[in-house]
């Protein structure tokens, strides 16, 4: 599925050779370029690209890894698989630029196992770069030497974190670390390494080919450049759509053909579920963050159901290793179950609210952090359907 609209951004065709730009370039000089465009990580957080980059190029050490996230485990979203298999080069050249960046030495693409059928294209496009001399011993001619291998994960969603996805790597099971120390310190083996997500390092492949002036025109002032937003659910239009960061919901609701919405989840199942009353507000990391994924409701759906179906997965995925996520997913699951059989009261759901918000705080790692934020968003912005139809009247209302 290709990116349906006109692109301004993640088009081949609109870009120079960003590779033999930056080898011409310092290291420093790279990462003070990708800092000056204000680009931040595509995969949800945005901690500023520059900065983690300039972390590990400063860290001293024999070896460093660059690791690309494609893990892409956040329900609703697909951009990622778009950009691996129409735009490779922008992925896969941004990721030895970043290698050079660093002074790494070898690079792994973390890719989801269910796409696994985008192993052969990813492999045969990887020879290729070794065949044209941009992958491999001293790139196109210079002493600098980096090659990429190709992981695919087991479907765990929590591997999508960072420390988690390392573990993977290293061949133990998928569980968040502690931090400090973070990768960019020590990493993969012990190494520093930066986890990006496979949009960062296009991006990064688009700031080094246009710089970093030309990129920061683009999108708001917190958040710099486009983005590329998976969009599905009840609209006619479908798809992955380039937009730049502060697009309101409502444009981006008229733009995919979205008729008679009741609610638009952003940032896939452990995002925000916005209410046709906020959709004046902006894509950005100073309003409603997303990692991509759009899911639109229209009147027809059941928000309870929906929500039931969100904690269900994560009880499903989370790893078990914190007492507030393994513990807490299942309390909030256990409420919305009780919402439905009528026996939840005001009290109760209140508690569970609270419940939520200490998980946001407690949890070990991003699943545990942000897996309240649909519970919390849909109670709230959809308590008139929920109190009317399910809500309980025994004691303690």
């Amino acid at each position: 599925m290709p990116i349906i609209n006109d692109t301004i951004f993640f088009d081949e065709k609109a870009h120079g050779e960003a590779l033999e730009k930056a080898l011409k370039m310092s290291p420093h000089e790279v990462v003070l370029e990708i800092r000056e465009s204000q680009l931040r990580g595509r995969g949800g957080a945005g901690f500023p690209t520059g900065t983690k980059w300039m972390l590990a190029l400063s860290a001293q050490a024999d070896k460093k890894f660059v690791v690309c996230n494609a893990d892409e485990g956040e329900p609703g979203t697909f951009k990622d698989r778009v950009l691996l298999s129409e735009y490779t080069k922008l992925v896969l050249e941004g990721m030895v630029i970043a290698g050079y960046a660093i002074q790494a030495q070898k690079g792994f693409i973390y890719l989801r196992g269910e796409y696994a059928y985008l192993l052969e294209h990813l492999l045969n496009y990887l020879d290729r770069m070794r065949k044209e001399n941009r992958l491999g011993e001293n790139i196109l001619g210079t002493n600098y030497s980096f090659d990429i291998e190709i992981r695919l994960g087991s479907g765990a969603y929590v591997c999508g974190e960072e420390t988690a996805l390392i573990e993977s790597l290293e061949g133990h099971r998928g569980e968040a670390r502690n931090r400090p120390p973070y990768p960019v310190n020590t990493g993969y083996l012990g190494y520093p390494t930066i986890v990006n997500n496979v949009e960062t390092f296009a991006c990064a492949y688009i700031v080094i080919s246009k710089g970093a002036q030309w990129f920061a025109k683009y999108g708001t002032e917190k958040s710099k450049g486009m983005k590329l937003i998976s969009v599905s659910g009840d609209c006619k239009k479908p798809g992955v759509y380039e937009v730049p960061f502060g697009i309101k919901i409502k444009e981006l609701l008229e733009l995919v053909g979205a008729e008679d919405t009741k609610a638009v989840q952003i940032g896939g199942a452990s995002g925000l579920c916005i209410p046709m009353s906020e959709i004046e507000r902006n894509i950005s990391f100073e309003d409603v963050p997303t990692g991509g994924s759009v899911i639109i409701f229209n009147k027809s759906r059941n928000m309870l159901q929906v929500l039931r179906n969100f904690m269900e997965f994560f009880v499903e995925e989370s790893c078990g290793q914190c007492t507030p996520c393994r513990v807490g997913n299942k309390k909030l699951l256990e409420g919305v179950e009780m919402l439905e059989k009528g026996i939840c009261t005001h009290h109760y759901l209140n508690e569970l609210i609270e419940l939520g918000k200490t998980m946001q705080i407690a949890s070990k790692c991003g699943l545990g952090q942000s897996s309240p934020n649909p519970f919390i968003s849909i109670v709230t912005n959809f308590k008139d359907e929920i109190m009317s139809n399910y809500l309980g009247s025994g004691n303690g209302q």
